[in-house]
């Protein structure tokens, strides 16, 4: 399973203090609460499928693939400006250099090829059984 992601912001868990809230309408509140909301379904999603594919003894069968960490107009799903799509294309060239995990060195770049040996070999033997 290649799961895709669309990136989450890591402004999610800043620290707002009761002041600053306390000046909050609700539309800063329902943004803040989206963000939040956003980033812990990717979070949980992420978690339980890891947890499937571990207990399944099979977890070089799933990789996630997301930007955990994106800032600034990066975030925004409805700006397709120029500038916004070449700043994209950064993000995504330097999440391939970055490690999968804490507890996987290799970086996405490196499992991403695997996984693409991985499919097309399968794909291979599904031909194969299907020619016989």
């Amino acid at each position: 399973l290649l799961s895709l992601g669309t990136g989450t912001t890591s402004e999610f868990d800043k620290t707002y203090t009761a002041e600053e809230t306390a000046k909050w309408g609700a539309i800063q509140w329902m943004l803040v609460i989206q963000r939040m909301t956003d980033a812990a379904s990717s979070y949980m999603t992420d978690y339980y499928l890891s947890t499937v594919f571990q207990a399944q003894n099979s977890q070089k069968n799933y990789l996630r693939v997301q930007e955990s960490a994106l800032t600034g107009t990066t975030t925004e799903m409805d700006d397709a400006s120029e500038a916004n799509m070449e700043s994209l294309v950064q993000v995504g060239e330097n999440l391939l250099k970055k490690p999968v995990s804490k507890d996987n060195p290799e970086t996405y770049e490196e499992a991403l090829k695997r996984f693409a040996k991985l499919l097309s070999d399968r794909k291979k033997l599904r031909a194969n059984k299907a020619s016989y």
